[in-house]
């Protein structure tokens, strides 16, 4: 094999996976099996201890999600992974081995409604908290920032707005604090935007979305840089301290860049259970196969649907970055230089009842609580995903009354317009 590094192409079909050692299969297996036999005491023991790697429990690894875990890995540019049962999970997981009661995090306003709740109430059952800054406003994150903050968190493209985030410069705060910054990059794909690269010290997936790509299975998967220096200020003892389920070993110290990988691992799914199955692992290993055909499809009809909804009289607004009347265009082609993403908003005249009247009479999309499917998917935020947010919470989040949230599928652009139009009619929806 050539010592020139893979490209995108691939990675997403080879990495991670070897033929079968015992069958020969091609297909990584479904390793269906919830234990795995020792060879011996000695190499039970080892496992335990961390000493060598492999598998004991399905709870904590398994064949099949290694791999998609590795194949994730690769194509993000990390040195380790995990995956989990969610995207949902993935965040918890990514933030565990960083906090502690009275800790904080600073967090992006422009954010999916379920992470916005999340970060709202739920964590603070923890004893975490979040303060919620305009990412834009560099100051601000800068002034959020204190002494018990142990992570800055923001997506890559935001949902439902499709707004795109600098990550270099919110990347140069969140160092220059001595923080991490994760990045979800469920909407982008490593496809679109590899955070690593732009300063991110983890990225979270929710692989239920363009990483499957049909529909199928819920799933997540945090990826490490293996580039933060854990030990440097005394802010993370779950990962430079010593740990006493593992008789004082610390795990930076020991382990270097593998550190939170392995402590995911060993700590956080052992502890919190949080595992994916390995058949969803199987779907997600397969539908990553075509990551970049589906996305280039995504991204190519994205663009075509938003320039005709901006020029239809009957939308005061599309949000999508791709369209060179955003404000956002030059940051994506920064950040995003294969595209925009295909998840954007558009505003609509006539307000709340016109929206719901628009996707009550879709007929190509469908009218689902989800995104990144092959299909065209299409959603009332302020009625659904964004329900329980505050009037302030959902404007800040781009989740206002009068917007619907769109995951352009790979369908023919045309017959996606031909849908909106018809729906746009029914709904009797008229230019102002």
């Amino acid at each position: 094999m050539s010592d020139k590094p893979q490209g995108f192409d691939t990675l997403q079909v080879h990495a991670g996976a070897s033929p079968d050692a015992a069958t020969g299969a091609r297909q990584v297996p479904i390793y269906q099996s919830t234990a795995f036999v020792f060879r011996d005491a000695d190499h039970a023991a080892a496992l335990f201890n961390l000493q060598e790697v492999g598998y004991i429990y399905s709870r904590l690894t398994n064949p099949t999600v290694a791999a998609l875990a590795d194949r994730i890995t690769a194509l993000e540019g990390g040195a380790g992974g995990i995956c989990c049962s969610s995207g949902h999970a993935a965040q918890i997981m990514a933030l565990f081995p960083l906090m502690e009661p009275g800790r904080n995090i600073v967090a992006a306003t422009k954010l999916y409604g379920g992470t916005v709740q999340q970060f709202t109430n739920t964590i603070r059952k923890f004893g975490w908290s979040c303060k919620f800054v305009d990412l834009d406003d560099l100051d601000a994150l800068k002034a959020a920032i204190d002494d018990d903050t142990r992570a800055v968190f923001c997506e890559a493209i935001a949902n439902p707005g499709g707004y795109v985030t600098d990550l270099p410069a919110v990347a140069a705060v969140a160092d220059a604090a001595g923080v991490p910054l994760i990045v979800d990059n469920t909407s982008a794909t490593p496809y679109l935007c590899r955070p690593i690269e732009h300063g991110a010290t983890l990225v979270v997936h929710s692989t239920t979305k363009y990483l499957t790509g049909n529909g199928t299975v819920t799933g997540g998967a945090v990826i490490d840089s293996g580039k933060f220096d854990w030990s440097a200020s005394g802010k993370f003892p779950s990962l430079s301290a010593e740990e006493p389920a593992y008789h004082g070993l610390k795990f930076h110290e020991a382990l270097g860049p593998m550190a939170f990988t392995f402590h995911s691992i060993a700590v956080g799914l052992r502890d919190l259970g949080m595992t994916m199955n390995p058949q969803g692992a199987h779907y997600t290993l397969m539908g990553i196969e075509t990551l970049s055909l589906r996305m280039r499809k995504h991204v190519e009809n994205a663009v075509k649907v938003a320039n005709w909804l901006e020029a239809d009289p009957r939308i005061e607004k599309v949000t999508y970055a791709g369209l060179e009347s955003s404000p956002y265009f030059d940051r994506a082609k920064r950040v995003c230089p294969e595209g925009a993403g295909a998840l954007f908003t558009f505003a609509v005249k006539g307000g709340y009842d016109a929206c719901v009247k628009l996707v009550d009479n879709v007929e190509l999309f469908s009218h689902v609580a989800n995104l990144g499917d092959a299909r065209s998917l299409i959603i009332h935020s302020a009625s659904t995903t964004h329900r329980q947010l505050t009037d302030a919470q959902r404007a800040a989040a781009g989740a206002e009354p009068n917007v619907v949230r769109v995951s352009i599928g790979i369908e023919e652009a045309d017959d996606i317009i031909a849908d909106l139009d018809q729906a746009l009619t029914k709904a009797a929806i008229r230019a102002a």
